[in-house]
């Protein structure tokens, strides 16, 4: 099929897909996401086919408000929730709560009795959930396991031809996903980190459970990007955690005789001879996470074979650009 590129403002064409049983990539603050009519199983379907996604992979589902959630969600679970969706939504949260029986099809949940709800903070998006009058599932619109798209270009160069538009509101504002909390178990978890942190969470509700970002083999996840591979290129990412061994890492890759590249903040780049392919992080952790997927695309189109790419700490805002640049790089760290 022809892959049609919608403008911000044409919602009622996003929605009259949506309506068809068609896909439609749409834009959030986070990166684009891949959507479908929620309470459709067999267009949900298309959705993994699209993405090449596993099955148990759990699929995020995105409403327009509070009051579209409690059509789904277990209401007991209602005045924690809305706790946090008072404080951060629309916003980069996606709660995770048990869900009333029957409600949601396992193509959505992952065969989980669990579903996780987000409220994007994109004015495209609320209005097109709001024309088309019910819940999106909303799972990054990219080939599975690479790296997220934050362009309406990124999502062309994985999906086009495989869905119907996509509604290009320009380029994200955060360029990380959210970040994921369980609500349904004894202390409230962060299954994926994001630009809300431990502390922002805490001072909305009174615990959190912070170190939980993985699952075993055997396990179906409850939220995206905790089991399988993801935000790889086809290049091999290395990550250099001290900036003092960017020059003796530079000369050691060199040295190998293959095409590769710099990812770092402008200040390492300055020293970065000529004939390196880079990509410029900005000046911090914040410009980093909002850059990150588009330089490993970048670097990737460049045809390098190794990526280096600068390591952040992973305390506060950190810890969600270390999530996405240690499973694009397999956990592979420069060893001086």
């Amino acid at each position: 099929m022809d892959t049609e590129i919608l403008e911000s403002t044409q919602i009622q064409e996003a929605a009259d897909f949506l309506a068809k049983g068609q896909l439609v990539a749409f834009p959030t603050e986070t990166v684009y996401g891949l959507g479908a009519d929620a309470t459709r199983p067999d267009v949900v379907k298309d959705v993994y086919a699209a993405k090449g996604r596993p099955s148990d992979n759990p699929l995020i589902v995105h409403v327009s408000g509070p009051e579209m959630v409690w059509e789904y969600a277990d209401n007991s679970y209602k005045p924690l929730a809305e706790k946090l969706m008072k404080a951060f939504w629309p916003g980069p949260l996606t709660i995770i709560m048990p869900i009333q029986p029957g409600k949601l099809s396992k193509e959505v949940t992952g065969g989980l009795t669990t579903a996780a709800f987000r409220m994007p903070n994109n004015k495209a998006t609320l209005n097109l959930i709001k024309t088309f009058g019910k819940p999106i599932v909303g799972p990054s619109a990219n080939t599975s396991g690479k790296p997220s798209p934050t362009l309406a270009k990124h999502v062309y160069h994985d999906l086009h031809g495989k869905i119907a538009a996509i509604l290009d509101d320009g380029p994200t504002k955060l360029g990380v996903e959210s970040t994921v909390i369980d609500l349904s178990v004894d202390i409230p978890t962060v299954l994926r980190p994001g630009m809300i942190d431990s502390d922002d969470l805490l001072k909305v509700i009174d615990n959190v459970n912070s170190d939980h970002h993985k699952v075993t083999a055997n396990e179906v996840p409850k939220a995206p990007g905790m089991k399988y591979k993801h935000y790889a290129p086809s290049a091999q990412v290395i990550i250099v955690d001290d900036v003092n061994d960017f020059k003796q890492a530079i000369a050691e890759y060199v040295a190998k005789d293959v095409p590769m590249g710099v990812m770092a903040t402008d200040e390492i780049l300055k020293e970065v001879p000529d004939n390196i392919e880079t990509f410029s992080l900005g000046k911090d952790v914040i410009s980093a996470s909002r850059e990150l997927f588009a330089g490993l695309r970048q670097l990737d189109n460049d045809h390098v074979q190794y990526i280096l790419a600068q390591g952040f700490s992973d305390e506060g805002h950190g810890a969600a650009y270390s999530n996405r640049l240690n499973k694009s790089a397999g956990n592979t760290h420069y060893k001086n």
